[in-house]
Formats: C-alpha cells, structure tokens, sequence
C-alpha cells in the first residue's frame, strides 16, 4: 500500500543531465536547510518552537539530500519556512533567509523539488522507481 501511495507522489525519475541537475538542487537546498536548522539548535535559549525548527531542518535537509521521501519532506519544510516567514514560528538570531531576495530563491528551489521528484540520484528512484520486468520466452518442449 505505501508503495503505492509514493509510487503515484512521483511522476517520473530523470536520469542523465536534468537528474544531475536535480540532484544540485537537492544538495544545495539541503546544505542550506541544514546550516539553518544547526543555527536553529544552537541557539543560548533555545525555545521549544526553536528546538522543533531546528530538527524539522535538520530532518528534512537530511532527507532532501539523500533523496528519501522528497515530496513529503519538501512539502513539511516549506509549510514550516511559511510559519516563519508569516512569525507564526520564531525565527533564530542568525537566519540564513533574513531578507525576500533569499527566501523567493530558496522556495522556488523547493517547489522545483517538489514538483519534479528526485530524480534518478536519490534513494527514492532506488526504492519505489520503475522497475523493468524481463518475461523470459517459453520454451517449445
């Protein structure tokens, strides 16, 4: 059942130049996200909604670059970066994401992720990708 649901979240897994390039995407984002989520839990008082930012982060960079349940992942971070970007999150003292030239960068990354899938670089192509099934011929004897 699962497979299903994650087989039908992904429209198709680009390998060669396009997989590459989503695969830049995912790395670059997750390396943000996860800077972010570090700055988050490193705060001197670290606040609950704080501590809860920080992990969702540092969890969804961490999926993001390996490629492991990307839409699910994207779509938790980005609601996240939503409630902060609208202060119904705290924000941490030093945010990578501080003006609107930055936050419209990094949400287009993720709504690219998003909608393309993974592609072929990641454990979600690995685990619920296409898979070609060879029928051997039947014998005549």
């Amino acid at each position: 059942m699962k497979e299903i649901l994650l087989q039908r979240l992904f429209t198709a897994f680009p390998g060669g130049l396009p997989g590459i390039a989503l695969l830049v995407l995912r790395g670059v984002f997750a390396t943000t996200l996860l800077i972010q989520g570090v700055c988050y839990l490193r705060e001197t008082e670290v606040t609950p909604g704080g501590l809860v930012l920080g992990l969702v982060s540092v969890g969804g960079g961490a999926l993001l670059l390996v490629g492991l349940i990307t839409p699910i992942a994207g779509a938790v971070v980005g609601l996240t970066g939503i409630g902060v970007v609208c202060s119904l999150f705290p924000s941490c003292t030093s945010p990578l994401f501080s003006s609107g030239i930055p936050i419209l960068f990094a949400a287009s990354i993720l709504v690219a992720i998003i909608i393309l899938g993974p592609g072929a670089f990641s454990l979600d192509a690995r685990l619920f990708g296409r898979r070609e099934i060879i029928i051997p011929r039947r014998s005549n004897s």
